[in-house]
């Protein structure tokens, strides 16, 4: 057995089983330090990469990296370059990454059109497509890729100002296994719009159409219809022309949802939160209806009440709930599972509210109580509030807040 050479024992396929089994990145990079022969296949079966790299060095990682499913070349919003990715990147790898599927290019701004018409072109197989902050593109380039990309599942868009309806008319008509679809910011969308999407695509889980302004019930009525049985996740931020017909409306039809952004949707009454708390009592995880400030303590009794699996709740601003809402908590012998609850500036809440929550919240990991004037640590401290172990309480913002609710 001494003079057994494992490269000559081993073919190739047995060597990428043993690849296979290493679980972490860094034993997978140290797998391809072995030898070039190793270094060969650990090269070959590598499935996703994060690079920055010019049209020369993507050739180059084609040739290498031969069976590559996720490519990431975002640049970060502090750490940007120029020109950073061009139009003539985007050819390279439309032609040389033949199996990709998944491809980030958050908030890449030097890319146009022309670059998304490559990828629409080459990039049959993309199920994913990251474009947050690409400021240039428009809906000739993204149209192109809905036209050339039909097994396209998800879609990102934050940031896109110029995308308008003609965008969504096109993934309508070629992309039915949308599933994934984030339009914040997206400005010149409209309620119509929407409502040509969902005829065509009726798998979506998560639609994001935060600060969408020319959204209104219309629109969101025709998504919860369409999408029904699918919809996870909806968020309406700062959509300040829709009241209690859309949430009513998603009461009504999405009975899975788990996760609900309607903050800055000041239309919104007790009449249609309380409907939803009811109809999603068992699913409903995440809540966010910061100024909201027509919602007031019946409403959160509702939700507290029958909202048991509800994680994260987010009522900031609401001025006109107070200590009421926390009213019989305890009394109801079961325990919250909030995990995140947010009350800053919500004036009539006092230490002695806090108190009734943290009865029956043993799993609270953060509470903001920012800028609520009768809530202050030296308050907490002196009527011997007990805080959950691991609990943080944001008492003048600076503590680090939770990205759930973004």
């Amino acid at each position: 057995m001494a003079g057994i050479c494992i490269n000559e024992t081993l073919r190739d396929d047995e060597l990428v089983a043993i690849l296979a089994k290493l679980e972490s990145d860094k034993d997978k990079e140290v797998f391809g330090l072995v030898c070039k022969r190793w270094l060969h296949l650990q090269s070959t079966e590598r499935k996703k990469l994060c690079a920055r790299a010019g049209p020369h060095m993507l050739r180059k990682m084609a040739a290498r990296f031969t069976r590559l499913h996720e490519l990431d070349l975002s640049q970060s919003v502090g750490r940007s370059f120029y020109p950073g990715v061009t139009d003539a990147d985007l050819s390279v790898i439309a032609s040389a990454f033949t199996y990709l599927r998944v491809l980030t290019l958050h908030n890449c701004k030097g890319i146009t059109d022309a670059g998304m018409v490559a990828i629409g072109s080459g990039l049959s197989c993309l199920q994913c497509l990251d474009v947050s902050y690409c400021r240039k593109i428009r809906d000739k380039g993204l149209s192109a890729v809905a036209e050339g990309c039909n097994d396209l599942r998800s879609l990102y868009l934050a940031g896109c100002r110029f995308v308008t309806d003609a965008l969504l008319i096109s993934l309508s008509k070629n992309c039915h296994n949308l599933e994934e679809l984030g339009l914040q910011g997206c400005t010149n969308i409209t309620e119509s719009g929407l409502g040509i999407l969902v005829d065509g695509c009726q798998k979506i889980k998560q639609l994001d159409i935060n600060k969408c302004s020319n959204v209104g019930d219309i629109g969101i009525s025709r998504v919860t219809k369409a999408c029904s049985s699918s919809l996870k996740t909806l968020k309406l931020l700062d959509c300040y022309k829709l009241g209690d017909k859309s949430i009513l409306s998603v009461a009504k039809f999405c009975k899975n949802l788990e996760t609900l952004i309607i903050g800055g949707c000041r239309n919104i009454t007790d009449e249609s939160i309380k409907s939803l708390a009811a109809s999603l009592s068992h699913n409903l995880k995440i809540l966010r209806m910061d100024w909201c400030l027509n919602v007031s303590d019946s409403s959160l009794k509702c939700i507290f009440s029958q909202c048991r699996n509800l994680e994260v709740l987010d009522i900031g601003c609401c001025e006109d709930v107070s200590d009421a809402a926390f009213h019989g908590l305890a009394g109801e012998g079961s325990v919250l599972g909030l995990k995140v609850l947010k009350v800053s500036n919500c004036p009539k809440i006092t230490v002695a509210g806090i108190a009734m929550l943290l009865e029956c919240c043993s799993f609270l990991e953060y509470l903001d109580v920012r800028s609520c004037p009768h809530v202050t640590k030296v308050g907490c401290d002196e009527a011997g509030l007990q805080f959950p172990k691991f609990c943080k309480v944001n008492f003048t913002g600076s503590l680090a807040e939770p990205d759930v609710l973004i």
